[in-house]
């Protein structure tokens, strides 16, 4: 049998047409998992479809015949009712990047971003001093960028004190970290609607837990009443964390993907670093 060149242009062309098919559900999926509201519109439609299935096959013909309209009608009443909501999603996936972070950190450079943000925030809890930091990742918060003031200054616990500091114009808003350089501070960020959060919280709180709600960022709050650390992180809330809680919470957060998989004993080591400082 003889192989053309067409022939090759033809395999070639189906390799590529199925490789863009997966790049598309893997985006897709990422999204949705980094996305809480997202994640809900998914699991309703996927249950209104096992329902379909469920009721095609033992032939309930009430249930199938609003279910045929609801499958039919349910794409524009998404769009209507969750227009917010996916007009949020279409920001996210023009804002993401393809490649991950801005700037993938070193062993050295996640010790040294974690050691001075530790220090700032036993400082700022202690003082009893609000703070909102967050840590951008694979979604980009450049929309919130754009919007603050600019001071892409090197990550020092002296800086982090000093912007949150009462007199301090900028102290309000929140501060936004880019690999281990200070991008911005005085963001402006959504606040949550979520039932779950306490109503005695902040501002703070609700905008950390808002933009965790929409975005993969790790969004630290301290609070300017009790001195409590919390984290806000994937569309979850965790209330009053111990230093070495952030410490360790971080320190996994920002491993890079491909770093996920090492052993017992390098984790071990690592966090060994931090105990002798």
């Amino acid at each position: 049998m003889v192989v053309t060149l067409s022939d090759i242009l033809n395999i070639v062309r189906k390799i590529v047409d199925i490789s863009l098919v997966w790049l598309i559900f893997y985006f897709i999926l990422k999204n949705i998992k980094n996305n809480v509201k997202l994640s809900l519109i998914f699991k309703g439609v996927a249950f209104v479809i096992i329902l379909k299935f469920v009721s095609d096959w033992f032939d309930f013909i009430t249930v199938g015949y609003l279910l045929d309209y609801i499958i039919q009608w349910g794409p524009v009443a998404l769009i209507i009712i969750f227009q917010p909501e996916i007009r949020t999603i279409l920001e996210q996936l023009g804002r993401s990047q393809l490649l991950g972070r801005h700037k993938v950190l070193t062993v050295d450079e996640r010790e040294h971003m974690v050691y001075e943000m530790i220090n700032a925030i036993d400082y700022l809890r202690k003082e009893r001093i609000g703070a909102l930091i967050v840590i951008e990742r694979d979604i980009s918060l450049g929309n919130y960028i754009d919007k603050a003031k600019k001071l892409y200054a090197d990550l020092t616990s002296d800086l982090l004190i000093a912007i949150f500091y009462e007199g301090n114009p900028l102290h309000d808003g929140g501060v936004i970290i880019q690999g281990d350089r200070i991008t911005c501070a005085g963001a402006v960020f959504p606040t949550s609607n979520s039932s779950k959060l306490n109503r005695r919280l902040g501002t703070r709180h609700r905008a950390a837990l808002g933009l965790a709600e929409e975005t993969d960022a790790i969004c630290i709050v301290v609070s300017e009443e009790t001195g409590r650390v919390s984290i806000a992180l994937k569309g979850e809330m965790l209330y009053n964390l111990t230093l070495d809680d952030v410490r360790m919470m971080l320190i996994d957060e920002l491993k890079p993907k491909q770093d996920l998989d090492y052993d017992e004993d390098e984790m071990v080591s690592e966090e060994e670093i931090y105990e002798d400082r």
